[in-house]
């Protein structure tokens, strides 16, 4: 009501704040106030154009509520506010951030994905402790250099992007523990990823990768790595000695034959389906004791080895839609298999005693 009067009576502001909410809805007092007191403010979906200034201020400004209420309770006590640590602005319609992000130097999570973003301030590079940065499935073309200096960041989304290449001293993120990639438009990878030494899942799907560098095994830490959806003609003989891989996805490239893999002992998934791999040799599973999943449908392989019974840990084996014939009397010594997919193959009949 009393905005009303002030309308009517020609309150100079009336106006103006009539335009600016049009322009993007207001963020609730009672959200800011409750950031406050619990360092995160979430801001999902809320159809913002962009981000109020004071959503940026607010470990700055003197809170409203201080003007209005002198006696105040044991819950009230603003001057006790919490530095906001978590900031979500996902599923919105930002086109940019705005370099006062800086202003909020205690962020450890900024989620901002599922907007439509087509840059990142510099300034973003001033969030020392950063640990997490979610800036998937917007339009981003690039990734500036300052965001490197974020030293302490372990989690970095930018799947669903258009990113065609990434910086090279990308290595310079040696926190990283999660990095996804994934859905890009990537032809190569930065050598300097050698330096992520502390990587555990890496995702470099559906890009336009013709290879991996040789480096990628210096990844001690590795244990997924999913490259589903490229156009890789080979692996690099150096995978072979990731030890601490587990999951490993190689489905839908132009390989033609499977990579061996001594040293993979941890190895428990190998999706090798939708390629072009002719031959299955004794070396391709000799030393994968620990696997319990190998997925290799539709491919061009002819026959199944005997050392396929070295796999004593094979829960799952798919090899549908290839051009296998026939295959060893000693598949019906796996004793953990629990799937076994051979549609689509020329087979001329099924032992008995394999299939009990």
């Amino acid at each position: 009501m009393a905005a009303a009067r002030r309308a009517r009576a020609g309150d100079p502001r009336a106006g103006f704040r009539r335009a600016a909410d049009e322009q993007s809805p207001a963020v609730p007092q009672g959200l800011i106030r409750a950031a406050r007191k619990s360092g995160q403010l979430n801001l999902a979906g809320r159809g913002l154009g962009e981000v109020p200034q004071h959503v940026w201020r607010i470990n700055l400004d003197t809170p409203e509520e201080a003007h209005q209420n002198l006696s105040f309770g044991a819950a009230d006590r603003w001057w006790e506010q919490t530095d906001l640590t978590k900031l979500i602005l996902a599923s919105n319609q930002l086109r940019c951030l705005s370099e006062d992000v800086r202003l909020l130097p205690a962020l450890t999570v900024l989620d901002v994905h599922d907007n439509q973003l087509t840059s990142l301030p510099s300034a973003l590079g001033q969030l020392e402790n950063l640990q997490k940065l979610d800036v998937s499935h917007n339009k981003l073309k690039s990734i500036p250099e300052e965001l490197l200096q974020l030293s302490h960041l372990k989690g970095l989304l930018l799947q669903h992007n258009e990113l065609s290449h990434l910086p090279d001293g990308f290595g310079q993120l040696v926190s990283l523990e999660e990095l996804d990639v994934s859905n890009n438009h990537l032809t190569d990878i930065p050598t300097s990823f050698a330096l992520l030494v502390n990587l555990v899942r890496l995702n470099l799907a559906c890009n336009q990768l013709k290879d991996l560098p040789a480096d990628i095994s210096a990844m001690k830490s590795l244990r997924q790595l999913d490259c589903t959806k490229n156009y890789l003609e080979t692996v690099p003989s150096e995978l072979a000695s990731m030890a601490s891989l587990e999951q490993l996805y190689l489905r839908k490239n132009k390989l033609r034959s499977l990579p061996e893999l001594p040293s993979c002992k941890l190895l428990k998934e190998l999706h090798a389906g939708e390629n072009q791999i002719e031959i299955l040799n004794a070396e391709n599973l000799k030393h994968l004791n620990s696997l319990s999943v190998l997925e290799l449908r539709d491919n061009k392989i002819k026959s199944v080895p005997d050392e396929i019974t070295l796999l004593q840990k094979l829960e799952r084996l798919d090899l549908a839609n290839n051009d296998i014939s026939r295959l060893p009397y000693t598949l019906g010594n796996l004793s953990q298999l629990k799937f076994l997919a051979l549609e689509g193959n020329p087979l001329r009949t099924i032992r008995r005693d394999l299939l009990q």
